[in-house]
């Protein structure tokens, strides 16, 4: 990724709505989700979501596509990827496994331990 397209990308995102409508994208994954289910999960009518597809689509971080009569978004992870990468690519001098963050594993569940006593 190159410097125009990562402001480009972080320009789109740095505003609350945008993040939050990458962000159920991304949860959503590959398939998206139907513009109307976006509008309802983050409160916004349908023309103002429209503004924001529209910064994140020129920014390339969501591609659209039709669904019958319904406009399906979806978070486009390559250039998410490509971000990421962009903004880590120094880390520590160069040496970026080095500080690395450590991998996010599941939370523990807060299930009781079962002694033998109470079985």
């Amino acid at each position: 990724m190159k410097n125009p397209d990562a402001v480009a990308a972080l320009s789109a995102l740095a505003q609350e709505h945008r993040l939050a409508v990458y962000r159920l994208l991304v949860q959503a994954g590959p398939e998206g989700l139907p513009a109307g289910q976006v509008a309802e999960a983050v409160d916004l009518a349908p023309s103002a979501l429209t503004f924001h597809f529209d910064r994140l689509r020129d920014a390339g971080l969501v591609t659209v596509r039709r669904d019958g009569r319904s406009m399906i978004y979806a978070a486009q992870f390559e250039t998410m990827n490509a971000l990421l990468g962009f903004l880590t690519d120094n880390c520590c001098q160069g040496a970026a496994e080095k500080c690395a963050p450590a991998v996010c594993s599941p939370a523990k569940s807060r299930r009781t331990k079962v002694t033998a006593s109470q079985e």
